[in-house]
């Protein structure tokens, strides 16, 4: 049972043609906070995604990410069981350390109620067992997850404020109007909190990434995966950039935006982004081909900046395949005057249920 629920999760995480049940994302809808910090049960899927930078004692640097994910069914409208399963909530945490060498990987699933998981409709509080991810009365995220060999007890605070991502917070991801979702990010948080690994327990500080987003139709027929970057700039820049990519490596779609130091803003269309290869990285396990260090090109008003990115180190794959769950590469990554993650999907079979 969980091996398929896992499954029902992904295929509507991944873009299966909605219903005419699930709401669609629109343009021209503004986000009202804190309600849309909570979760948004009419649309098919949805996530709350962070990650980051965690800096510790002795100048060690590790990666992190945190993602809880919602899907709605569609199973179970008319049923007044509570034992439907109407939505479903999963989530991935992963600890990246160079000197493991290797993604320290945990993952949950359940169905919504019944005293197993929750995500609240009002604010940031969603959780699974004992892992958990909500919004303090001070405007902080908190979140505690833990898995064989690790643990994660961080909050986030803001410095900025929340950045809409494409048209107001509609963005496009594909050709097809339709196919966009609703998406902020929360740039340049600060973090704090400790993290406990190989038996023991060490404060830590750093910067974190947090994105937002649901939707219900989020992938273009042809499309097999994505490259995605969220980069924090020492001097208080922020980017988000992303592809789309079909069986060739051809981009689909592609977008982002740039928050420049002092605030100014500019939304990246199809003909503004490029994720160009430069070397790949061939997992031993999975056999994945992932190009971990690309060189990623921006068009902005004063011309084409180049970013070149590069891995924490270069074995950062999430292989989910214990769980029923898809294969892909999410790592730390530093560029000139930044550091972030970088998400590459698809490289390891297409992803597609």
């Amino acid at each position: 049972m969980r091996r398929l629920l896992t499954w029902l999760a992904m295929l509507a995480l991944l873009g299966a043609t909605p219903a005419p049940r699930f709401e669609v994302a629109r343009p021209g809808v503004a986000f009202v906070f804190p309600r849309d910090h909570g979760a948004h049960p009419g649309f098919r899927s949805e996530w709350w995604y962070v990650t980051g930078w965690i800096d510790g004692p002795g100048g060690t640097h590790r990666g992190f990410q945190v993602t809880f994910f919602r899907t709605a069914t569609g199973i179970g409208a008319d049923d007044p069981s509570a034992f439907a399963p109407r939505q479903i909530l999963f989530a991935h945490a992963a600890l990246s350390d160079p000197a493991v060498g290797h993604l320290l990987h945990a993952e949950r699933i359940a169905r919504e109620g019944l005293g197993l998981a929750s995500a609240s409709r009002t604010d940031t509080d969603v959780a699974i067992d004992d892992w958990r991810l909500r919004r303090l009365p001070d405007g902080r995220f908190a979140t505690h997850v833990a898995g064989e060999g690790f643990a994660l007890d961080l909050a986030f605070r803001p410095t900025q404020p929340v950045l809409a991502q494409g048209d107001a917070g509609y963005s496009r991801k594909g050709p097809d109007p339709r196919e966009a979702s609703r998406y902020y990010s929360m740039p340049q948080l600060a973090v704090t909190g400790s993290v406990a690994e190989g038996g023991q327990r060490k404060a830590v500080t750093g910067t974190a990434w947090l994105d937002r987003e649901w939707s219900s139709t989020y992938l273009a027929p042809g499309a097999v995966g994505w490259d995605w970057t969220g980069l924090d700039f020492a001097d208080g820049g922020a980017l988000m950039a992303f592809r789309i990519r079909d069986a060739r490596g051809a981009t689909i779609w592609a977008g982002g935006t740039w928050r420049a130091a002092n605030g100014a803003t500019t939304v990246l269309g199809p003909h503004d982004v490029s994720f160009d290869p430069r070397h790949l990285w061939h997992s031993p396990r999975t056999h994945g081909a992932y190009p971990v260090d690309p060189l990623l090109r921006i068009r902005l008003p004063g011309g084409i900046r180049t970013i070149p990115l590069q891995p924490l180190f270069a074995d950062q794959e999430l292989d989910g395949r214990g769980g029923g769950s898809p294969v892909y590469w999410e790592g730390a990554v530093t560029a000139s005057g930044a550091r972030g993650y970088l998400e590459l999907t698809g490289y390891a079979g297409r992803l597609k249920l």
